[in-house]
């Protein structure tokens, strides 16, 4: 019997398949093999087309069926991780009306400051722990205020993985750990944020049926087992934002415990059971995909926007064609510590909430034309991401978690040991490595919400940790000095 986990996110989609009895893996792709389309029809503006992440889940779904010929008969349950913050809007007959304003697009930051500003901070930190902001909620008193025509046409207002499930099942639902995800959630009063929906003009019919986040939330349809070769009845039993569902896939579910991340985005991501903010909203807190009644669990997340985009960047601008992200991180490991002195402000894609969602851009400073070459670029960018990160963690700390140890699957950035080492030897912490990723995590988490994992510690049984990377303290210092340096000057340009 299998377990299917889809991990729908901006840069791709990706599918998996679980083996229940073993734990592992049997089968996984994605999809597109490039990188999916994103419209920007003006600066900061980015947005997908739902239906393009169905199109790029059936045809990853079916590399995996011609590469393993597994009977997808067996499959029994789906998860779905999903890109965090989008909004899809659909007719009553389910038709989207607009492209998704996906998650780093940035056009609602003025209209969450002034939600701030009005509702004032100490209502919005302590009933929605975090301001506004440029999250799902203020993307949709966006298309209300300017896109009125749309608007009144709304039925339903979704997170991306709302609209994925739908389209499995033919039932619209969330959960209330992705309503948090989109400062829809009144942490207080434990239902929905209406104070900040009456002030937006929203009324929260839009918003679907509440399920919890391991359950059965409904069945795979008629219609979607034809699309996606499935079986009718699969039930869909967990869905979850991409960063709460990477740090479940780390089997991160306790207080103190620490997810990283480092794909699309840096972030770091801890587990906490008080509720504490961060004044300044720098860095974010949620509902975690396993907080229920009488068992609090929050998730503080620091993200940092242009880490993918910065290392596809420099691959298609600063390397020769052909060459690899592989080639970038041989190439910039034979440099110092430090880079000699070049500094990469890594800032180059919209507004940052770890900069009070300040649009800095990306900098690169200290060139010396006689002693920096490419490869010295290549290895300041690679330190510029983990300052950023090191620089939100340090905001993290005052909200109880401290990074004493940080689990993170082998994958993306975390694949340098360049990077790996230079988030351990600038925070102190071990880093250990595990052989997972979203799509299986969204597959086990489906496991736990139909039944055929009776617990949390049956489901990670399995997981294998693949190595442990701690930096001697007495080679600490020289990250930490090259940190101090980055921050000063960072400093200096807030």
């Amino acid at each position: 019997m299998y377990l299917l986990g889809f991990d729908i996110g901006s840069s791709s989609v990706k599918a998996s398949l679980l083996d229940m009895k073993t734990g592992q893996s049997v089968g996984s792709a994605f999809s597109p093999d490039t990188e999916m389309e994103m419209i920007a029809q003006k600066p900061g503006w980015a947005e997908q087309d739902p239906d393009k992440w169905v199109e790029n889940a059936k045809n990853a779904l079916q590399k995996i069926k011609a590469s393993t010929h597994i009977n997808f008969s067996a499959i029994k349950a789906i998860g779905i991780s999903y890109q965090m913050h989008g909004l899809v809007l659909v007719d009553k007959s389910g038709k989207v009306l607009r492209p998704s304003i996906i998650w780093c697009d940035s056009r609602a930051v003025k209209i969450g400051e002034l939600a701030n500003q009005e509702l004032g901070s100490a209502y919005c930190l302590s009933h929605l722990l975090n301001s506004p902001g440029n999250f799902t909620a203020s993307k949709l008193k966006w298309v209300e205020s300017n896109e009125k025509d749309i608007y009144r046409q709304v039925y339903r207002a979704m997170l991306p993985g709302d609209y994925f499930a739908y389209r499995l099942t033919g039932e619209m639902k969330t959960t209330r750990s992705g309503l948090s995800e989109g400062i829809m959630w009144d942490f207080k009063e434990n239902r929905i944020a209406q104070k900040l929906l009456d002030f937006y003009g929203i009324d929260a019919s839009v918003l679907p049926e509440i399920v919890d986040t391991f359950s059965v939330q409904g069945t795979v349809n008629a219609e979607a087992a034809k699309a996606f070769g499935l079986s009718e009845g699969i039930p869909v039993a967990y869905r979850a934002g991409d960063q709460p569902n990477n740090a479940f896939s780390l089997n991160v579910l306790n207080p103190g415990e620490i997810a990283a991340t480092a794909g699309t985005s840096g972030v770091v991501y801890g587990v906490s059971d008080q509720v504490k903010f961060d004044p300044k909203s720098r860095v974010n807190t949620f509902l975690h995909v396993n907080d229920a009644v009488g068992q609090q669990r929050l998730g503080v997340l620091l993200c940092l926007n242009s880490t993918g985009i910065l290392n596809s960047w420099l691959r298609k601008n600063v390397m020769g064609p052909g060459d690899s992200y592989e080639q970038m991180n041989k190439l910039a490991q034979r440099i110092p510590v430090g880079s000699d002195g070049l500094m990469f402000f890594p800032f180059g894609n919209g507004a940052e909430r770890v900069l009070e969602n300040r649009d800095l851009g990306a900098r690169l400073e200290g060139l010396n034309f006689n002693i920096h070459s490419k490869a010295h670029v290549l290895r300041a960018a690679q330190e510029g991401i983990v300052f950023s990160l090191v620089y939100g963690m340090e905001i993290m700390e005052e909200t109880g978690i401290e990074p004493r140890v940080i689990k993170a699957a082998k994958a993306n950035m975390f694949l340098s040991p360049l990077f790996r080492d230079t988030l351990a030897g600038t925070t102190g912490a071990t880093i250990e490595m595990y052989e997972t990723d979203g799509s299986l995590g969204a597959a086990r988490g489906a496991g736990v919400g139909a039944g055929f994992y009776a617990s949390f510690s049956e489901a990670f049984k399995h997981l294998k940790k693949l190595e442990e990377i701690k930096i001697a303290e007495t080679e600490q210092q020289q990250y930490k000095t090259a940190y101090q340096a980055w921050k000063k000057r960072l400093n200096e340009l807030l």
